[in-house]
């Protein structure tokens, strides 16, 4: 009798899953997390609402994706990750649709809430969820390569949609969209999401059945009851850590543009905010790739957040008028901008037990964009002061991330 082929003789599947994670952070992000800023503007001037109103509406999108994130293990466990992903694609072409034509504030909430539970399947802890089961000892590199579809997003959609919009109207730009992006995401989801190790036969990061995958450190991490996560040590200090940094960086990228228009105009100061992303690629894949399996990673998540301190301390050594060191400043705070969120998940690896891994993120990313969502709002008011408090305020936040992420390191 003759035997069928092995699944060890097939191609390791895992990398294609990055690649699609990666499309689907593309689009998750591009139309997400950098398209509520876009809206923002063109709800204003379609309607005549005040910034404030609209501006809360933003905040709903990003509050009410909080909410649903914690939950994302539920929701994984009761639909499965094909059928979740393309339901978020879905609520949130439609909630982007919403925003389009909501001619009453109520209509506009309503959108909101549709955008914001449908972006957080196709965010942070959604590629975390669906990138684990491929990937122990290569986690780092995997996770770095599909979060740079997030940054890609940003660079692809931010002109995107205000060619869409200058060309076809908000709405048609919205159907557009919202139409790709849900063909997109459910070819992905039939073609790789809906597969998974055991059912191909093929162990994480392509080992052979009779190797052993070590853990990427060394790891005495038990198992934390439910409640009892929410005293431990690493839990809040990972949580706090990973917060206080996405505050940082959501408060002063809201506001960098328009600080450095005066200084460099309208064009440059865009070219130099694609620096910034092109930066945080840099950084992500350099720590995806190069850091050792036994590295501290809490040390190295610090070491990401003080180059930001650096980054925003250019500007409040010159005074804010000096183009070489804002240049330099932008650059070395853009290194930082990815590793926000692809650290703390690989911290969060080595530090808990396998099971308790899938809580935890879905927790931290919940967490963290609940308190980033009041970010541009309180970097408003430090605004008021003057621009180069949205700096110090900036740096001083990011000390209390590093401070928090070496208060958890093992004793």
């Amino acid at each position: 009798m003759t035997s069928l082929p092995t699944s060890n003789t097939a191609p390791f599947f895992g990398w294609y899953v990055v690649a699609a994670t990666f499309v689907l952070a593309i689009f998750g992000w591009g139309v997400g997390f950098y398209g509520p800023p876009i809206y923002l503007q063109m709800v204003v001037q379609r309607t005549g609402w005040s910034v404030a109103l609209v501006s809360t509406a933003v905040t709903l999108h990003f509050l009410i994706g909080a909410a649903v994130v914690a939950n994302l293990p539920r929701l994984y466990r009761f639909t499965g990750v094909p059928v979740l992903t393309v339901t978020g694609a879905v609520l949130l072409a439609l909630g982007v649709v919403g925003w389009s034509v909501a001619d009453q504030p109520w209509h506009l909430f309503a959108a909101a809430l549709l955008s914001g539970t449908g972006w957080v399947a196709m965010g942070a802890a959604a590629v975390n969820a669906i990138i684990a089961p491929w990937f122990v000892r290569s986690r780092p590199a995997a996770l770095s390569m599909a979060y740079n579809g997030a940054s890609v997003g940003g660079i692809i959609f931010s002109p995107l949609w205000v060619m869409l919009i200058a060309s076809s109207g908000f709405a048609q730009a919205a159907i557009i969209v919202g139409i790709s992006m849900v063909t997109v995401v459910a070819a992905l989801s039939i073609l790789a999401f809906s597969k998974s190790p055991d059912v191909l036969g093929q162990s994480p990061d392509g080992a052979q059945s009779d190797q052993v995958v070590p853990r990427t450190a060394p790891s005495l991490a038990t198992p934390v009851p439910g409640g009892s996560l929410w005293r431990d040590r690493r839990f809040i200090t990972l949580a706090a850590g990973m917060a206080a940094g996405l505050f940082a960086q959501i408060g002063l990228l809201a506001h960098l543009f328009s600080i450095m228009v005066p200084v460099f105009g309208s064009q440059a100061a865009g070219l130099l905010m694609g620096g910034a992303t092109v930066s945080a690629i840099v950084g992500r894949t350099g720590i995806g790739w190069l850091m050792p399996p036994s590295a501290d990673r809490r040390l190295i998540a610090s070491a990401s957040y003080g180059v930001q301190i650096i980054g925003s301390l250019m500007f409040l050594v010159t005074g804010g008028d000096n183009a070489a060191a804002m240049v330099v400043g932008v650059l070395l705070f853009g290194l930082g901008i990815g590793n926000a969120t692809s650290l703390p998940p690989l911290i969060a690896q080595v530090e808990f037990d396998k099971a308790d891994v899938f809580r935890v993120v879905p927790l931290i990313v919940a967490l963290s964009q609940a308190t980033y969502a009041l970010a541009p709002a309180l970097f408003g008011i430090a605004r008021t002061v003057s621009d180069l408090a949205v700096f110090t305020l900036a740096a001083a936040i990011q000390f209390l991330a590093v401070i928090a992420f070496l208060c958890g390191r093992h004793k």
